[in-house]
């Protein structure tokens, strides 16, 4: 479909392009997000990169809440593993940043006050198993399977209706130079 308007929103003061929307002929906004990974250590008095993470995750649920009534898409690279099944090992990983109670608290406040669902967790139960990101520190990513699921596609609830089909493309991560990332993809029917 056409784009109608497009614009870059930015987010915690600092102009650093994580966020663009797009609507499109149909009247449905796009919101295509970056978010900031948080560096490595979960604790916001020492990490600078993780105290943003979150203040970005709390502009994004004030930002959201109000606009519960418009058909939309929330998509993007959001650092986090809001899931005990989005991540390899919930225990071992509780204490490292995209799946610490912080992050995965905020995300799911994220959804419920912006009244999104999670598309491809609709179609892909929580009890499986899912993973979109691989570090690139594993020589073979496929045997340890060591991965989390840190890009996501949320919809407005009046969208989840029109889902046909999610693929996530796995197969990609085993390219020549591959992302670490694999994209995710929905089929909305109109």
């Amino acid at each position: 479909l056409p784009i109608k308007k497009k614009k870059y929103l930015n987010w915690c003061g600092i102009q650093d392009s994580r966020h663009i929307v797009t609507t499109l002929d149909n009247n449905i906004i796009i919101h295509n997000f970056y978010m900031p990974a948080g560096g490595d250590v979960p604790d916001i008095k020492v990490n600078l990169k993780f105290n943003y993470k979150l203040n970005f995750l709390k502009e994004m649920i004030e930002f959201f809440k109000k606009d519960i009534n418009k058909k939309m898409v929330l998509l993007g690279d959001l650092n986090i593993a809001p899931l005990e099944n989005d991540v390899w090992s919930h225990k071992q990983l509780l204490k490292v940043v995209s799946h610490t109670k912080l992050e995965t608290d905020l995300f799911k406040e994220l959804i419920f006050k912006g009244a999104w669902v999670d598309a491809v967790r609709l179609k892909i139960p929580d009890k499986e198993k899912l993973f979109s990101w691989w570090s690139y520190r594993n020589k073979d990513w496929k045997k340890s399977n060591r991965g989390r699921r840190l890009d996501h596609i949320l919809v407005s609830k009046d969208l989840t209706n029109n889902i046909e089909e999610i693929k996530v493309y796995t197969e990609l991560r085993d390219m020549e130079k591959p992302s670490d990332h694999v994209p995710i993809s929905i089929k909305i029917k109109f």
